[in-house]
């Protein structure tokens, strides 16, 4: 069968993913670059050929996707990425890898894969845009499959099912205490020597669901005095005497150069380690880029947990095209 061109253009799809993603012509065309009425009027002509009815545009309402809509929506963020492939397959030169890389990152992981991301990966690969996206983790998973996000790295829990993912390294949750309290000194702290003290919950799902599945698997309910959603601010609060924390992501202590003296300790019995991971989106194609990182996720030594064996990953990632590396 002899392929005939569309009579849609690609411009037209970038510009209703963007009013997908944005709810409103207006803030399309803000992202996008051009005027409200060049917005609509692509839009209109985009539902004229396509012979289909994409979207309900109400005053101060925003803009609502039909059925049709959301299914062409999903479909151009296919195209739109395959047609980003082949401007970067084209634009490299032999083997080198070339272009924009969007890497996103659960927030109290960033210290530990960040670096190692930055430094030997992106030494090893100079002709990479590299972006990092910090965000929660149900955003992180929303981005990928916007095609917003190449990869994550992301605590392995609470995830949608059926996420490509693999284990890059797992923690074990532990426990800050100021270095004044009465069980500072102890090598290990049982939760329920903790039930009747005032607790700093890191407010940062899946993080938050995963620390109160501990107290309850135990019994326990903890006696929050104080929420954040910043691992920084939980050391703080720790530090000034106004409760313990209980953490995933360890961090370098620094208590001897300030005034704030908090001891990490583990906690007995100990805990179900947590599995960081890398994951991808389910529905589009992985770029060639985004497999590097898997690659490289595999092999490096992370300075934190246990290090996953290159194993394979739950979703195998595609195969390379034939003729090598974009």
């Amino acid at each position: 069968m002899r392929p005939y061109p569309p009579n849609f253009t690609l411009r037209q799809l970038a510009y209703l993913v963007a009013v997908s993603e944005t709810g409103t012509i207006i803030g399309a065309a803000e992202r996008m670059h051009v005027s409200a009425s060049a917005m609509s009027e692509a839009i209109t002509e985009l539902e004229r050929v396509l012979g289909a009815k994409l979207c309900v545009r109400r005053k101060s309402h925003g803009v609502t996707l039909t059925s049709a809509g959301t299914r062409t929506v999903s479909d151009a963020r296919r195209l739109l990425r395959g047609a980003e492939e082949l401007s970067v397959t084209l634009s490299s030169e032999g083997e080198q890898l070339a272009g924009p890389l969007a890497v996103g990152c659960f927030g109290p992981i960033a210290p530990t894969v960040l670096p190692a991301l930055l430094g030997d990966f992106g030494a090893s690969h100079p002709g990479l845009d590299i972006e990092l996206v910090e965000s929660t983790q149900d955003q992180l998973v929303e981005m990928l499959e916007s095609a917003r996000l190449d990869v994550a790295f992301v605590y392995d829990a609470f995830l949608p099912s059926g996420t490509p993912r693999i284990e890059v390294f797992a923690l074990r949750p532990h426990v800050l205490l100021h270095a004044s309290h009465r069980l500072a000194d102890a090598d290990q702290v049982r939760l329920e020597d903790l039930a009747d003290d005032d607790f700093i919950m890191l407010n940062a799902p899946p993080t938050t669901d995963h620390a109160l599945g501990i107290f309850a698997a135990r019994g326990l309910t903890p006696r929050v005095r104080h929420r954040t959603a910043n691992s920084d601010v939980v050391r703080t609060l720790v530090g000034h005497g106004l409760g313990y924390g209980m953490l995933i992501q360890p961090h370098p202590d620094y208590s001897h150069l300030t005034e704030l003296p908090v001891v990490r300790r583990e906690i007995s019995p100990p805990v179900t380690p947590v599995s960081v991971a890398l994951i991808w989106s389910s529905s589009l194609t992985l770029s060639n880029r985004g497999r590097a990182v898997i690659e490289f996720a595999q092999a490096v030594s992370w300075p934190l947990g246990k290090v996953a064996p290159p194993a394979s990953p739950t979703h195998d990632p595609p195969s390379p095209p034939a003729g090598g590396e974009e």
